[in-house]
């Protein structure tokens, strides 16, 4: 069985190209870690705001590379028999490989949650709107690496559970044998597979078609798909590939 390392940072800013690691966590089954560290450049007000560390707080904290534990965390991420779990892994895992770190096997959870989510039912998938939307009782600062940890955890194991419920009773409608240990393996290999592309988005929770599903609007309004994809192309953003991807699909633009 593959060691599951959950993973959380907070950085100075959301554009992994331009922004750097100030804060780390993350949780094995038998180990909690986290840490400040000082960011090759100041952290602004906006992401203050947001994460409540200051650049008085790191003013004194090595550099993410220069620290003590940087060699074990990359050891870590970097074995073959660990995966790192991460809300909107794309992030995260652009960031640490700035630093020079590149996870060997990666879980989205983000991914993950709208891949099950085959109704369309879940509005949206921010961490911590999962948090109070599937009633996830835990304390945990939001907005903290170790708090989005905590709840990364536990988010993991609701999605895990599912996947493993579904093949329960697979199981047993075809008259097989139940192994959990298989089952479970099976379970983390499904979510590096879904994890390993871009997802597709269900619905519109902005814009005129708020509410609308995104295949539903293909068939009446392939413009408005056309513009968007343009607006998201041009922006530059690290953050549109989930969105390019699904338009590109439902344009029939995907190679």
């Amino acid at each position: 069985m593959k060691k599951i390392i959950f993973l959380d940072t907070e950085t100075t800013g959301n554009e992994p190209k331009k922004d750097f690691l100030c804060q780390l966590a993350y949780k094995t089954d038998s180990e909690t870690f986290c840490e400040l560290y000082k960011p090759s450049i100041p952290i602004p007000p906006e992401a203050s705001a947001v994460t409540h560390i200051t650049n008085k707080m790191v003013a004194d904290k090595n550099v993410f590379k220069e620290s003590p534990e940087y060699n074990k965390i990359k050891s870590l991420l970097e074995s073959k028999d660990s995966v790192m779990v991460a809300h909107n892994n794309k992030f995260d895992y652009e960031i640490i490989k700035k630093e020079d770190i590149t996870p060997a096997n990666t879980i989205c959870t983000l991914r993950v949650a709208r891949a099950l989510d085959k109704n369309n039912i879940i509005p949206q998938y921010r961490l911590q709107y999962l948090r109070y939307y599937l009633d996830i009782d835990i304390e945990a600062d939001a907005h903290d690496a170790l708090g989005d940890v905590l709840v990364l955890e536990k988010l993991y194991e609701r999605l895990l559970d599912k996947i493993m419920k579904e093949d329960e009773e697979r199981a047993l409608k075809d008259g097989e044998q139940y192994d959990f240990a298989k089952s479970e393996a099976q379970a983390i290999e499904k979510m590096i597979e879904i994890s390993s592309k871009p997802s597709m988005m269900n619905l519109f929770n902005f814009g005129k078609y708020a509410g609308k599903t995104v295949a539903d609007v293909a068939r009446v309004d392939r413009g408005y798909l056309e513009w968007m994809l343009n607006q998201k192309e041009q922006s530059g953003s690290d953050n549109e590939e989930d969105w390019i991807y699904t338009l590109k699909h439902h344009l029939g633009r995907l190679l």
